[in-house]
């Protein structure tokens, strides 16, 4: 099973237990066991390294203080045999709730002194909250046991890029996130946002050795996560990154000291703080040395996604060196305290990124005095537009600012990407292309029509210092217009042809090919057949050689990097590498849009990296590896695991089908194309039959089914009279239909058999072909699921161009196909018809009167 298998089945067998707890409540449980087994499977894994014993292990005690400060002053904490995560669930019935509440209270006395502010309360929500998940003990130890066996196949152990526990964890909190409502803000940035800034701050940090980042609205810490590991991409070596973090909701910072715990970060830069980020700026220093440990926190990054326009106490806030510069935000709206509470924490050549709602970049009174200083003072970097709808919780549409201390130029790139994404579920979803999209145009600082342009200071003065998007960037679809001599006359408008240019410009002589100019402002087609015409025009044929061409050796650089270096890829980094390729290529060919080439590698890139991620952690074996498929089923009342069949770890059953047992795939398909045939064939009898023979018992009987035994019956009989009477039945006679009927039943039965035993023969065959496979057939099946469905899709994009234009032109043609004129002699013919029609009615004078009175109008 691999990490999307087992955290879909986690999420899946969690959401059946949650009852009646809600999803926000909930997720503090299972993501704090999560945490408790990481933390006893790692003290396990350090004392096999360290060469203890199975024994020596069983004998760990609180009472062998010269252990115990051995384990603390190496791992931070202690946890003693009877208290392992791995000792519960040895246990077995004797298991109890109790055994959870001791071994918590003994973790908290138990952590060592350099790691107190680390640990320290960090299960406090998960032992209170043990009470709420059953009325009993005997309900709560249920609910705890049916949990831990839950995750205990969770592997704890990351190796290189293979990060199952993150993956697991990031899936059940945005799970959690997706189910939470409007609490869902309070702790989850999705992903997609969080990696979007991440790689926009990975950029402007990428040639720095150390770097410091920090979240002062942390949350679960995933937002602070994505960015170290966008960062950790440019960065050699390990243990380069410090993470500041600060979160006021308790519940909540136990979520961010967990996971920045889990993801294998030395907990010596890991910096966490349970606190008000208003009321109380980062603490300058440890209270117990206030001296050595003074650190005014200032930053390489800061990133924040606080709680949208929320009240807050600004009083006695004028002298706050945060706000000293810019003055204070209005009490009903935090939002501008956050962003210069982020901006103070900044280095002189640090950058900060903030999300918040849309009022910020042109609402007035204190907050515009605000925004007017940190332009003039030349801090606002970038402004990018998010889709509404994007954040769980909360549909208003949110915009992300990218500020600087130091700028060596004094425009703003403003970025509309509001209008990219695709809907999933009730929420919006930015796509890989999206993302791009949007980092590549801040990064680059370019102006692109309808979605970015560089806005040069004096005209954000013009306009008052309103930032607001639509003022700068108009994304919204250009209004259709009808031209009226087209109307009346028909033609084809030549300024509407010339809104084609971008094609025109690629392709010089199709212009002239399609249209002829009828008139100094018209024209009209030259062909009906549009497809065709664009199709087997030169420059179109020269467009797609060109294409083609471009990516001639790209099979070959595919097959270099995925398969040949397999072993070495590496799957964080890769994907940069694959797409700078296909850009490089596209380079040189006009029209089509790489970030939809860069989409179609990314939906297979996601694939390709779980695979290479089991391959290079478990070695090239597991390519022949198979896998029970084990599915939940309905037993007694209970879901109880069963296994059906058997899957490939990396090779699809169905793609090993194809390309090596071709000849049983074709007889299995032949099999099931005649039983579909035999069903329609006894749908055709049924409805062949007359009423009256439908009133007979055994069709009656059989309306739905056919029941085969009364069928049976029937037919041997009127086979019987047959052979008696020594007469044929006529064709279309009741009994040569259920003769036939009875014949297709015996055949029907005999196929279902053979079928099932075929297609169990094949299942099993694939398992055994798999499990052979030679070296040469696994990189030929890894070239046909890795490499040959991508270069399908990219060699479909000239196809999905030349559609476009097609589609554009032919619409251009209906629009004007039915002229005012046709319409209104349509018009009179139907009139006139009605008229003559009217002529041959009759009635008395009164409804004589009235139709003359109505053909005068019709004429």
């Amino acid at each position: 099973m691999n990490k999307q298998q087992l955290a879909a089945k986690i999420w899946e067998s969690a959401n059946q237990m949650r009852s009646k707890i809600e999803a926000n409540e909930y997720k503090d449980y299972i993501l704090g066991f999560i945490f408790y087994k990481y933390l006893s499977d790692k003290q396990v894994q350090f004392l096999k390294k360290e060469e203890f014993s199975e024994e020596n292990i069983k004998a760990l005690s609180e009472d062998d203080a010269e252990t115990v400060a051995y384990i603390q002053e190496n791992i931070g904490y202690f946890i003693a045999y009877k208290d392992l995560f791995s000792t519960w669930i040895s246990m077995g019935k004797d298991f109890d709730v109790s055994n959870v509440r001791d071994a918590l209270s003994a973790f908290g006395r138990l952590i060592s002194s350099a790691h107190k502010k680390l640990f320290d309360g960090i299960f406090d929500t998960l032992q209170t909250g043990l009470s709420k998940l059953g009325d009993s003990a005997g309900s709560q130890t249920k609910a705890v046991s049916e949990l831990i066996h839950l995750i205990k196949d969770i592997p704890m152990d990351a190796k290189q890029d293979y990060d199952v526990l993150g993956f697991i964890y990031e899936y059940l909190i945005s799970m959690f996130a997706a189910n939470a409502g409007k609490k869902a803000g309070e702790f989850y940035t999705p992903f997609e946002v969080s990696y979007l800034m991440s790689e926009i701050i990975a950029y402007h940090l990428k040639d720095r050795k150390e770097i410091e980042i920090y979240d002062s609205t942390s949350g679960s810490g995933s937002l602070l996560i994505n960015i170290g590991k966008s960062v950790s991409k440019h960065i050699e070596g390990k243990n380069k990154i410090k993470y500041y973090a600060q979160e006021l909701k308790k519940n909540t910072y136990d979520l961010t000291r967990m996971n920045l715990v889990m993801r294998g970060i030395n907990p010596d830069n890991i910096f966490t703080r349970n606190g008000d980020t208003l009321e109380d700026d980062w603490p300058y220093f440890d209270e117990k040395d206030p001296i050595k440990t003074y650190n005014a926190l200032y930053v390489d990054a800061v990133v924040s996604n606080p709680p949208y326009s929320q009240q807050w106490d600004s009083s006695h806030k004028e002298a706050d060196a945060r706000y000293a510069r810019f003055g204070l935000a209005p009490k009903t709206k935090a939002d501008y305290a956050f962003l210069l509470h982020d901006l103070y924490h900044i280095k002189p050549d640090g950058i900060m990124m903030i999300v918040l709602p849309h009022g910020v970049l042109f609402r007035g009174g204190e907050e515009g005095k605000i925004r007017e200083k940190l332009i003039e003072n030349n801090h606002i970097d970038a402004i990018i537009g998010l889709p509404a709808n994007i954040f769980f919780g909360t549909g208003i549409p949110t915009t992300i600012i990218v500020l600087k201390q130091k700028r060596p130029n004094t425009d703003v790139l403003i970025v509309d990407a509001s209008k990219g994404f695709i809907k999933v579920g009730k929420n919006n979803k930015l796509r890989a292309s999206d993302i791009k999209r949007c980092v590549d145009a801040v990064i680059n600082r370019e102006t692109l029509p309808k979605y970015a342009k560089l806005v040069s200071r004096d005209e954000i003065r013009e306009n008052d210092y309103n930032l607001n998007i639509p003022r700068y960037v108009d994304s919204s679809s250009t209004a259709e217009s009808w031209d009226i001599y087209a109307t009346m006359f028909g033609g084809i408008p030549t300024n509407e042809i010339d809104e084609l240019s971008k094609f025109w410009q690629a392709f010089p002589t199709l212009r002239e090919a399609l249209f002829t100019q009828t008139s100094s402002h018209h024209a009209e087609l030259k062909t009906t057949e549009i497809k065709n015409a664009i199709m087997q025009h030169p420059d179109i044929k020269a467009f797609i050689e060109n294409f083609n061409t471009s990516f001639a050796d790209f099979d070959a650089f595919l097959k270099a990097e995925l398969l040949t270096n397999m072993m070495a890829v590496n799957t964080s980094k890769e994907e940069a590498v694959l797409s700078h390729a296909i850009f490089g290529r596209m380079a040189a060919v006009p029209l089509i849009d790489k970030y939809e080439a860069y989409q179609l590698l990314n939906d297979d890139w996601t694939h390709i990296a779980v695979d290479l991620e089991i391959i290079q952690t478990e070695g090239f074996a597991a390519t022949r590896q198979v896998d029970p498929n084990m599915v939940l089923k309905k037993k007694d009342g209970k879901e109880q695991e069963v296994q059906e069949g058997w899957l490939g770890r990396i090779m699809p059953f169905e793609l090993v089908q194809k390309t090596y047992l071709k000849t049983e795939l074709d007889e299995l398909k032949d099999m099931e194309d005649r039983l579909a045939e035999i069903t329609a064939e006894l749908e055709t009898l049924l409805d062949s039959l007359t009423e009256e023979e439908k009133e007979a018992d055994t069709v009656n009987e059989a309306k739905d089914a056919f029941v085969a035994a009364a069928v049976a019956k029937e037919a041997k009989q009127f086979l019987a009279d047959k052979k008696k009477s020594g007469k044929d039945f006529a064709e279309d006679a009741y009994e040569t239909k259920i003769c036939t009927v009875n014949d297709l039943f015996a055949e029907e039965k005999t196929l279902k058999k053979d079928f099932f035993l075929a297609k169990v023969a094949l299942h099993l065959k694939t398992k055994e072909t798999i499990e052979q496979l030679t070296d040469e057939q696994v990189y030929e099946l890894l070239e046909h699921k890795w490499i040959s469905p991508l270069l399908t899709e990219l060699y479909k994009l000239p196809d999905v161009m030349t559609n476009q234009l097609t589609t554009q032109v032919q619409a251009l043609a209906d629009k004007y196909a039915t002229t005012y004129a046709n319409v209104v002699a349509e018009i009179q013919e139907t009139e006139s018809t009605l008229s003559a029609l009217m002529d041959e009615l009759s009635g008395n004078e009164f409804d004589v009167q009235g139709l003359n009175e109505f053909q005068t109008l019709l004429k």
